[in-house]
């Protein structure tokens, strides 16, 4: 028995020596995280439905039917009438997946997509870390399975899809903004060659922007946003990528683009139903509540003009006060919104804009908590500092709406009640579970219109360039 002790008690001084040096929050964190993957993979089992790479199956088969000598546009999926949709430019792109198998090319696709979200949340919360003093895998850590588990992730992820992809080229030229309003500011070494220089300069600004064009087109709207706000350099870098790529597919596969350009691109049935469920755009949300196939088109038209004009204000706002995320999530949602179809897996704006949303609101807590006077231990601080501490409960309550906010977007989302309330016309009315069932069938179309109309931004939070105006609306903003 007592060498069974000491054995027992020399085990338990090994871990210590182990364990000694790891940092007990660390620990904590570290089972956060692994308690929150666990939370989303249940969430995914829960409010999923079941994947099987259905779109990745029409590419995959697209390719290899191109591979094989055959036209990309005349390729229609066995049991289906759905064929290849994107550019040349994408065709090219996924060409290198013929040589896979069908599942192989699924997961190489849902792991280069989870490895490029984590990288997009990274940039996007590494400034929110660095104010909180957080180290920035923790945040990270935590985000991305919970991006993961919200309706497009996982759409995304179990259909094949490319939106994480095309998300992180976009975001790619919010980081090259970012970095290009520090330029001279960036740590670089002697020993940095030109390339890295280039890359921190930021002066690449509008290729991911391009690049994402060039494979799908509503990605376009960022070009012209990059106007509105006369970044003219990154608008013209944008498009000068765009018409490069487009030039360079046509003089690879001319036949193809002849064709794409020329018919393919105007063939509007080849996507699906307007009405259809999972097209939570302005045009599906009409064709629901009209109990109609098809969108009325002029009723749509006016209403496109509408949000176009909001969102691309609003977001210009937010530019000119130091807030280039929130400006390009406006961007981003109202593409959404506008685009005649915006499946639920093309949503994933609503990731950056639960960001804005959750960060906005520990700005303005930690804004309502004033200065706080430092004394010695045992005597009071002056009245006029002391009368600058707010009462304990308003901190508590300011950012409230927006953490709410924040949360309920996120839940929404998680749930995605849009699939109980499933109806496909001229078989069931869309108004057969009744008021009810119509809202909750078009409830992420209508959380998108609420967003383009309604989130708010953070003055200074993140600049792409630097002017007076913008520090004013940095300090009004500390001081509400």
């Amino acid at each position: 028995m007592p060498t069974s002790v000491g054995k027992g008690l020399d085990r338990l001084a090994a871990v210590r020596r182990v364990t000694g040096g790891i940092d007990r929050r660390t620990v904590v964190r570290a089972g956060l995280v692994a308690a929150v993957a666990y939370a989303g993979w249940l969430a995914i089992g829960v409010f999923g439905r079941p994947y099987n790479f259905f779109d990745m199956k029409i590419y995959h088969g697209a390719v290899v039917w191109w591979a094989s000598g055959h036209e990309l546009y005349e390729f229609v999926a066995p049991d289906t009438t759905l064929g290849f949709t994107y550019p040349p430019f994408a065709g090219l792109a996924m060409l290198p997946m013929a040589h896979l198998p069908v599942a192989a090319a699924g997961l190489v696709n849902a792991a280069v997509s989870i490895a490029a979200l984590a990288v997009v949340l990274a940039a996007l919360l590494r400034p929110i870390a660095d104010r909180l003093g957080w180290p920035l895998w923790y945040p990270v850590a935590i985000a991305t399975p919970l991006a993961v588990a919200i309706e497009p992730t996982r759409e995304t992820l179990g259909y094949g899809q490319v939106n994480l992809l095309l998300f992180a080229l976009v975001m790619a030229d919010l980081v090259a903004l970012r970095w290009r309003s520090r330029r001279g500011t960036h740590h670089c070494t002697e020993g940095d060659g030109p390339l890295l220089r280039f890359v921190y300069s930021g002066a690449w600004a509008g290729v991911g922007i391009g690049l994402a064009t060039a494979v799908k087109l509503t990605p376009a709207l960022f070009i012209l946003y990059l106007m509105i706000t006369r970044q003219w350099r990154v608008a013209m870098t944008a498009v000068a990528t765009t018409i490069g790529v487009t030039l360079g597919s046509f003089g690879i596969v001319g036949a193809e683009s002849r064709t794409y350009f020329g018919s393919v691109l105007w063939q509007t049935e080849r996507v699906g139903a307007a009405d259809m469920t999972p097209n939570q755009s302005l045009a599906g949300l009409l064709a629901r509540l009209y109990d109609s196939i098809e969108t009325p088109g002029l009723l749509w038209l006016a209403f496109s003009v509408l949000v176009l004009a909001l969102g691309l204000s609003r977001a210009a706002d937010a530019h000119s006060d130091g807030d280039e995320l929130t400006a390009f999530t406006l961007v981003g949602l109202t593409a959404n919104v506008v685009s005649p179809i915006s499946w639920t897996h093309h949503l994933v704006w609503v990731i950056p804009a639960i960001i804005v949303l959750a960060d906005h609101a520990v700005r303005r807590r930690d804004a309502s908590r004033g200065p706080v006077p430092r004394t010695a231990p045992g005597l009071q601080g002056p009245p006029a500092l002391s009368a600058l501490r707010p009462p304990i409960w308003y901190p508590a309550l300011t950012g409230l709406r927006h953490g709410v906010a924040a949360i309920g977007l996120y839940l929404l989302f998680l749930i995605s009640p849009i699939w109980p309330y499933e109806h496909q016309l001229p078989e069931v009315s869309h108004y057969q579970d009744g008021l009810f069932g119509a809202l909750m069938e078009n409830s992420l179309a209508l959380a998108l219109i609420v967003l383009v109309a309604a989130l708010p931004w953070r003055p200074g939070a993140e600049p792409a360039f630097h002017t007076d105006r913008m520090a004013r609306a940095a300090l009004l903003y500390a001081r509400r």
